[in-house]
């Protein structure tokens, strides 16, 4: 059984292995979310220490799916900091493992995800992916819109380029 849990700088910082594992293994996969493999370890975990940090400042929500206390999916919401900014936040590198992929916990994760921004007052959800990217029609299905698209956004590792879509949704306002 699968569980969400929003996880505190203690939590991250005693999973960070966990987290490293993800990451790597995503990218791995050929996941569009910022990094090129082949991924060193001493670079994921620079990665995930700044993220942590950002837990501490809460300028983050770091979402985890867990299975028998192992972490095999994560999203990330940025809460920008912004006067003009107090109502929308990014999602950010949703991961599931790819032993794990094709049984809903993306979209759980992205549900309990927009849950946790409008709790923190956060209606308008942004995010981008790689045109055509696997996670693409999720992000259609659960009503996120696309905005637009940059052509050669994005590079893979054999330095073809991609377009990126962004897309956004507006979520019911939390007052």
């Amino acid at each position: 059984m699968i569980s969400i849990q929003a996880y505190n700088f203690n939590q991250a910082q005693a999973k960070i292995d966990q987290l490293c594992h993800l990451l790597i293994d995503s990218v791995g996969q050929g996941a569009s979310i910022g990094f090129l493999p082949p991924l060193s370890q001493a670079e994921v975990t620079a990665y995930w220490q700044a993220i942590i940090g950002d837990l501490q400042t809460e300028q983050r929500i770091l979402l985890v799916a867990l299975q028998d206390d192992q972490i095999v999916g994560s999203v990330q919401l940025d809460l920008p900091s912004k006067a003009n900014a107090s109502h929308r936040a990014e999602v950010q590198k949703l991961l599931v493992h790819s032993q794990f992929q094709r049984r809903g916990i993306a979209q759980q994760l992205m549900n309990a995800l927009e849950i946790h921004a409008q709790a923190q007052g956060r209606w308008l959800l942004v995010l981008d992916t790689r045109q055509g990217d696997k996670a693409e029609p999720l992000y259609r299905k659960l009503g996120y819109q696309a905005a637009g698209a940059i052509p050669n956004f994005a590079q893979s590792a054999d330095g073809t380029t991609h377009a990126t879509i962004f897309f956004y949704r507006e979520l019911a306002p939390n007052v």
